[in-house]
């Protein structure tokens, strides 16, 4: 019988980040930009994709150990089919908290389905609400008024819903303010993330990132902020409420300041791959385990090994010796 592990910097796995799919219909600049994700390129084909039943089978082993949430992230997950099929396989495992993070292009159409398949709550990717500057960001001229639309019908869905805006110096920094003024009040949650450095195709610069103390200073300069302590360990948001009652928002620092101490999430590609930091250089093979004669057992040890050598902490040695690393593009593994 599976049981919890820990890595070797006494770090629990509670958390799992599973791509479904390498492919979005949206290039964003900061994640798939459009002169590398272009009509040539080579996605993963079909058949190297883990099945609904391979991926199910997993997180059933995750959970034997520790593993209590999971995120369904891509590229974007709502264009891989029948992806409610999945969350309803996935919401039959007990005690697992289950989320998706989208960028909403598909979300109106989906949110209900999703719902009553088991879903508990969804995050949405909206960079901006101007619309110039969103269809900038995302490169393939989608207005900002059709995720907006998403994120109204995942609500009234019975979907709690969280915002994520990934902030860029010289690109959408403006947005800010206009941001916190549409979602305060509105019982949906605001995250600011840091510009990160996930693969090399997003020409990433220590000049892009907008700090998360800048971000907070101009909030609390309109709406004044206190901290919120952590909901449990390893959050990776840092939460503020506004002091009127207005809800809450958050930033995700993690250029600024790092959180791997406390880092218990791991990662798994859309081809099986499993990856203990979001800036890992190498991944590790599960799909021969899950395609193979072997039984849970073999791959629950195969999962407790990788993670129990487990020193990741990325962020925390941030220098000119790592920005060259072969980091895994973030489209393939996930945010």
């Amino acid at each position: 019988m599976s049981v919890p592990v820990e890595d070797t910097l006494s770090r629990p796995l509670r958390d799992l980040r599973i791509s479904i799919t390498d492919r979005c219909n949206f290039r964003c600049v900061y994640c798939m930009p459009k002169e590398v994700y272009g009509r040539d390129y080579a996605f993963l084909p079909r058949r190297d994709l883990l099945t609904f039943e391979e991926i199910a089978r997993l997180a059933r082993v995750f959970a034997g150990l520790g593993v209590e949430k999971i995120r369904l992230t891509g590229g974007e997950p709502l264009i891989r089919r029948d992806v409610e099929r999945l969350v309803e396989m996935l919401a039959a495992i007990p005690g697992l908290d289950l989320t998706l993070t989208t960028n909403g292009a598909l979300l109106a159409q989906k949110a209900e389905s999703l719902r009553a398949a088991g879903l508990r709550r969804i995050t949405v990717s909206l960079d901006s609400l101007d619309d110039e500057v969103f269809r900038a960001m995302n490169d393939v001229d989608f207005p900002v008024a059709r995720v907006i639309a998403g994120i109204e019908v995942a609500a009234s869905a019975g979907l709690p819903v969280k915002v994520n805006v990934v902030v860029k110096r010289g690109l959408n920094e403006e947005s800010v303010l206009p941001m916190a003024r549409r979602f305060r009040g509105s019982g949906h949650v605001l995250r600011f993330i840091e510009y990160m450095d996930v693969g090399h195709t997003n020409g990433w610069r220590l000049d892009d990132v907008v700090p998360a103390a800048e971000i907070v200073a101009a909030i609390d300069g309109e709406f004044p902020l206190e901290p919120l302590a952590p909901r449990y360990p390893g959050e990776v948001a840092e939460r503020y409420r506004y002091l009127d009652g207005g809800g809450e928002i958050g930033v995700i620092a993690s250029v600024t300041r790092p959180f791997c101490g406390a880092c218990t999430r791991a990662r798994l590609s859309a081809d099986g791959s499993l990856y203990t930091c979001l800036f890992a250089t190498t991944g590790h093979d599960l799909r021969p385990l899950v395609r193979g004669p072997g039984d849970d057992e073999e791959i629950a040890a195969a999962i407790g090994e990788v993670w129990r050598v487990r020193e990741d902490r990325y962020s925390e040695l941030r220098s000119a010796a790592t920005r060259d690393l072969p980091k895994v593009e973030m489209s393939y593994i996930g945010g």
